[in-house]
């Protein structure tokens, strides 16, 4: 999870920045589309924090309590994050729009220190938001963007990428706020403003809930991947049908795949056509077709393993993230 830990310390230390320089912003100016950006930079501070945390503890090694490791540490406080944004970005924001529209102050101070203050903001979550987009992208490769974002990427990636693409828009609706009141002296654009960038929070803080809600209760690898799976099981010699394939995300780079397949038995006895034969002459008792019998079948349960191997070599070559594979003959 390099890249998204990239990604997560770049923009805490541009929302960390931008926060103070906001909320110095909103003293001056009594703006409450200034104190808006300012507590949505909070947020988005405090919540890249979680994620930064949940990154770490998700690289901690597999142990004797949790044998499948640690990975998916980071969808939880990836929720945290989500939830966070959603009270602390958007109630109180939502909050402090509705009390100005219903209580507008008389006028505004002067706004200058205000706009300076939000254009660089713009400038510098311009440039967070880049980072996480090339490191998205990076990743996704030769995949579609979008659909990689939806069902792939890692939630702290994705995460930054949708708040920092929400402080961009946030910073221009706050723009557009205080140019407004200024132009028109109706202090109602600021506070017009402010219940904007609190639905807009609710917006990305939903979507963020709803997705790693889905991957915590465990979905099947993406469907591509899945064909792709099935595709090199059937055109296995060995293989006869699968009688059951099932696949679980434990994270965005560890797949777990459990097939239940009816392999060929007489692919197996090919295999093993020349013991046979040579150890057909040698049988002249019951004891001797005993103990040839005892020998075969360990053989062919080794040569079933060794098919099994072979197979899930095939499938870890072609999936590099399945990483735990359970394959059962039936």
């Amino acid at each position: 999870m390099a890249n998204s830990k990239t990604s997560v310390v770049a923009a805490i230390g541009g929302n960390s920045i931008i926060m103070v320089g906001k909320l110095t912003a909103f003293a001056f100016s009594g703006s409450g589309a200034m104190l808006s950006e300012g507590i949505h930079s909070l947020a988005d501070v405090l919540n890249q924090i979680l994620l930064l945390v949940g990154i770490q503890r998700a690289d901690k090694k597999a142990d004797g309590q949790y044998a499948y490791g640690y990975a998916r540490e980071v969808y939880i406080w990836a929720l945290i994050s989500a939830v966070g944004i959603f009270f602390l970005g958007c109630g109180v924001t939502v909050y402090h729009g509705i009390q100005s529209l219903l209580h507008p102050p008389e006028q505004l101070t002067d706004l200058t220190f205000a706009l300076v203050v939000l254009l660089v903001s713009l400038l510098i979550e311009g440039g967070v938001l880049t980072i996480a987009y090339r490191e998205l992208k990076r990743a996704a490769g030769d995949k579609p963007f979008f659909q990689y974002l939806k069902s792939e990427a890692d939630p702290s990636g994705v995460a930054v990428l949708l708040e920092d693409c929400a402080a961009c828009v946030g910073v221009l609706i706050a723009l557009t706020g205080l140019v407004a009141t200024h132009l028109t002296g109706n202090v109602l654009w600021d506070a017009v403003a402010t219940l904007a960038i609190g639905l807009l929070l609710g917006a990305v803080a939903i979507w963020l809930i709803i997705r790693n809600h889905a991957i915590l209760i465990g979905p099947s690898i993406p469907a591509e991947v899945q064909a792709r799976v099935r595709f090199i099981i059937n055109n296995q010699p060995s293989v006869e049908s699968i009688k059951e394939l099932k696949t679980v995300m434990l994270d965005n780079n560890t797949y777990d795949i459990m097939a239940d397949i009816e392999f060929h038995g007489d692919v197996v006895a090919r295999a093993l056509s020349e013991q046979i034969e040579t150890a057909y002459p040698g049988i002249q008792s019951l004891d001797d077709f005993k103990k040839f019998a005892a020998t075969y079948a360990d053989d062919v349960i080794h040569a079933l393993g060794d098919e099994i191997d072979a197979l899930e070599a095939t499938i870890r070559e072609a999936v590099p993230q399945a990483k735990f594979l359970d394959i059962e003959a039936n």
